[in-house]
């Protein structure tokens, strides 16, 4: 019965969140460690697919491994991030990220059916495009700038992936057809996302 709650709770906040808003965190450009700690937090994309990063992680990976994902993900979010900063984009990118989340549902639903290299893969590819945007948002005035920025929404993402970790540790007990329910929750988000940006 516990459980039950929990998992009601998480899913229909995970639902709403997704469908109450159409906020990205990609305003305009950010300019502090303070802005770069509270970029992720803005918006539903980034806070639904860095937190179902954590739960993926945790379904999927064995204990002593579920550090991966994480740091899978923070690593390329870093290295787009930087690669925009010098002058890479792509075209899509906001459609690209609201697509991820969809992808980090699916991949929360199938966590146990998906081998966990193919996951880290496109846990890697998610990140891509959430970077490309946070390096288009980094501060005018050089590397400094940037790198208060980039730690702060690092510091953010792998708090968000922590999250995600920790609420999966409280559910571990639940059957698979409940986390196919969280994972379509996630995708329900991502795509009333994806319906706001077309």
């Amino acid at each position: 019965m516990k459980h039950s709650r929990i998992l009601s709770r998480a899913t229909a906040a995970l639902a709403l969140a997704g469908a109450a808003g159409t906020a990205a965190a990609h305003p305009g450009h950010a300019a502090s460690l303070a802005d770069g700690l509270t970029h992720p937090f803005l918006g539903l994309d980034h806070l639904l697919a860095m937190v179902a990063v954590g739960l993926w992680s945790a379904r999927a990976l064995p204990a002593q491994q579920r550090w991966q994902g994480p740091a899978v993900f923070v690593a390329a979010l870093l290295a787009a991030a930087l690669a925009s900063l010098g002058g890479v984009s792509l075209p899509g990118v906001e459609l690209s990220i609201a697509a991820s989340v969809v992808l980090c549902g699916a991949l929360v639903a199938g966590a146990r059916e998906i081998p966990a290299r193919a996951g880290l893969a496109l846990v890697g590819a998610t990140a891509l495009f959430h970077g490309l945007a946070h390096g288009a948002e980094a501060p005018m005035g050089g590397f400094g700038g940037f790198a208060a920025f980039a730690l702060g929404f690092t510091a953010s993402t792998a708090a968000l992936h922590l999250a995600g970790l920790w609420l999966a540790a409280r559910l571990q007990r639940l059957p698979a057809l409940a986390w196919s329910f969280i994972g379509a929750a996630v995708g329900t988000g991502g795509l009333a996302l994806l319906a706001a940006r077309l």
